[in-house]
């Protein structure tokens, strides 16, 4: 027989109440919320089923004997987020401090089984001190058997980890293996060594925060896709995001209602880009004009600001979007741009949403640092990314797209399905004032008055290699759009594309530069 109910109902509230009262109001003081207050916040209300409630630790010796509270520091389960099932974990700070043991490793390993076996994504709610020292090595094969989970459901269902405390060591590993990280101003802070070895090794003299808070991931590091104020606003944000986000890799992301006529007219966006090449403007208007409601989540707002990421709706399926920002760099791709775009592309084809690409990018940004720390082959990583998805896959020349970075950005030479322009549009190896230096060079320093002569041969290269049919006229181009149409064509073009299907040749994995 099994526990009579009264005892059932009393243990139960020992779990529910964890280390107590004390504990928590500790929790509380330093501005962080319990494992199962932030549960509360991610999940829907009354949606969470535990997993494990009554698991504790066997470790014997170095005192363990008389700490044996229920969960073993982790809240382990699943519930449901707009109606749909999500699994996650919560570390209990009040226990242990969140550092993880054999008890506590084995209830991470079975939920992540359970996501994948179900289908369904996967939260991990970080507020852990590490490994559990007094558990010695097997503490350590814990956190290897979480790695080889993340890697094995990368790509296939969603991860999403979420930093709501310290995340030090071998534990930061397993939130970089995810898909998107969230950090919270304040209370979160990452690093493999802490600011005692650092201040040790180098001399360096640095806070917790100034060494891996959440602005320094989010702005420097680019470890974290978003960085919020508080613990609420990033959990409403963590259920916006999964709004947007498949179930698993065979299933298409939620479509939604169109509240917005996908044949709506966009008349501002001649207005929003200047037509000279060299003027800045925010892309991030152009987009919002385009997409359902003006609404749309951006990865990674502040880290390589050159090019945006962004998860929006248009027709009411959900898109990535890649753009170039003429507000900084100029839009230039760099190094970290090329990166950041490339697994932004990655995810997006890994779980079946399309690709639309906003272009308007100078070329590649120049210089020693960037030659030297590798630019190419970390620029192959963006190339790499669109040559081998398999969505549907849209590109919109907006004003100028020169050199390789024309390519890298989707063209229709490395798979692009369908490839617009507006009337502004030049696509060329360079801009006109580079190529007419290069070309007519020895004309130009050889005539009497060379300024007229250059303006003259700029004027010609122009003409006859830059107007905006010339790519249209070779069939690199499918139409030459007005702006005011981009948002009905695109919304017609993957409507037409819903069905896409691209075989590619057998292989275990490709070999991607990194």
């Amino acid at each position: 027989m099994g526990q009579p109910e009264s005892e059932l109902s009393e243990l139960r509230l020992q779990v529910l109440d964890g280390p107590g009262e004390k504990a928590t109001e500790t929790q509380h003081a330093k501005g962080k919320l319990t494992a199962r207050e932030r549960i509360d916040l991610l999940l829907d209300e009354g949606s969470f089923r535990e997993v494990e409630p009554f698991r504790r630790h066997r470790a014997t010796g170095f005192g363990m004997e008389q700490k044996r509270s229920y969960t073993d520091g982790v809240v382990t389960g699943w519930g449901t987020v707009f109606g749909r099932t999500v699994f996650c974990y919560a570390h209990d700070f009040r226990i242990f401090g969140g550092a993880l043991g054999e008890a506590h490793a084995e209830k991470i390993h079975k939920i992540m089984d359970m996501a994948l076996a179900a289908g369904a994504p996967l939260v991990s709610l970080n507020d852990g001190a590490g490994a559990r020292i007094q558990e010695g090595v097997t503490a350590l094969a814990g956190y290897g058997g979480i790695f080889l989970r993340n890697s094995r459901a990368s790509g296939v269902i969603p991860q999403i980890s979420v930093i709501l405390g310290p995340c030090a060591g071998g534990a930061a590993y397993s939130p970089a293996l995810t898909d998107f990280v969230f950090m919270v101003r304040g209370i979160s802070q990452m690093f493999i060594t802490g600011p005692d070895v650092v201040r040790a090794v180098t001399g360096a003299d640095v806070t917790h925060n100034e060494l891996g808070g959440a602005d320094v991931h989010a702005e420097v590091s680019g470890v974290a896709g978003f960085a919020h104020d508080d613990e609420r606003t990033c959990l409403e944000e963590v259920r916006y995001l999964l709004s947007l986000l498949p179930s698993n890799n065979r299933e298409e992301a939620p479509h939604t209602p169109v509240t917005d006529p996908v044949d709506r007219l966009c008349p501002a966006l001649a207005d929003l880009v200047p037509a000279e090449g060299n003027r800045p403007y925010d892309m991030r208007r152009v987009i919002t004009e385009i997409v359902d409601d003006g609404d749309w989540l951006e990865v990674h707002s502040r880290f390589a600001a050159n090019v945006i990421c962004a998860l929006s709706r248009i027709g009411g399926s959900v898109v990535g979007i890649i753009a170039n920002q003429p507000s900084t760099l100029a839009g230039s791709l760099d190094i970290d741009a090329s990166e950041k775009a490339a697994r932004f592309v990655q995810f997006c084809d890994g779980f079946n949403i399309p690709l639309v690409t906003l272009l308007d990018v100078p070329g590649f940004l120049p210089g020693v640092d960037q030659e030297h720390n590798g630019i190419i082959r970390r620029g192959a990583k963006l190339l790499y990314a669109y040559c081998t998805a398999t969505v549907p896959r849209i590109q919109v020349i907006l004003r100028k797209a020169y050199g390789g970075a024309y390519i890298v950005m989707d063209s229709r030479s490395v798979g692009a399905d369908l490839a617009f322009a507006w009337p502004t549009n030049e696509v060329a190896v360079m801009g006109a004032e580079a190529a007419a230096k290069v070309i007519f060079r020895r004309e130009i320093a050889a005539a009497e008055n060379p300024d007229e002569v250059r303006t003259q041969k700029i004027k010609e290269y122009r003409t006859k290699l830059m107007h905006p049919f010339y790519a249209a006229e070779r069939g690199l181009v499918d139409d030459v759009i007005e702006p005011a149409d981009t948002r009905r064509v695109l919304a017609a073009s993957l409507a037409m594309l819903h069905g896409k299907h691209a075989d590619q040749p057998f292989r275990k994995h490709g070999n991607p530069p990194q």
